[in-house]
């Protein structure tokens, strides 16, 4: 079965998702999420559902190796996994 381009959007957010879960999951690691990306809670929770939100939360997981190995245990995905979201939402 061919991915067509939606497809594809729509897995590399709902892994973007399963993502944040995990960067949330630590109070460290998801204040730093907040000052780097600017966002608020207020405003996270408003945009959780956005392809920019998705964006910012692979963004921000590729910025920091550590993070990025993290997450991808975590979700039990290969980190290129990860990376391959981000791209395919810059699409």
């Amino acid at each position: 079965m061919l991915n067509t381009g939606e497809d594809y959007v729509k897995d590399a957010s709902a892994l973007a998702l399963a993502a944040l879960g995990w960067v949330l999951a630590d109070e460290r690691r998801a204040h730093r999420f907040l000052d780097l990306t600017g966002l608020s809670p207020d405003g996270l929770r408003e945009s959780i559902g956005e392809i920019s939100t998705h964006r910012a939360v692979l963004d921000f997981l590729s910025q920091h190796e550590p993070d990025l190995l993290g997450a991808a245990e975590a979700l039990d995905v290969p980190p290129e996994t990860l990376v391959a979201a981000r791209k395919d939402l810059r699409r």
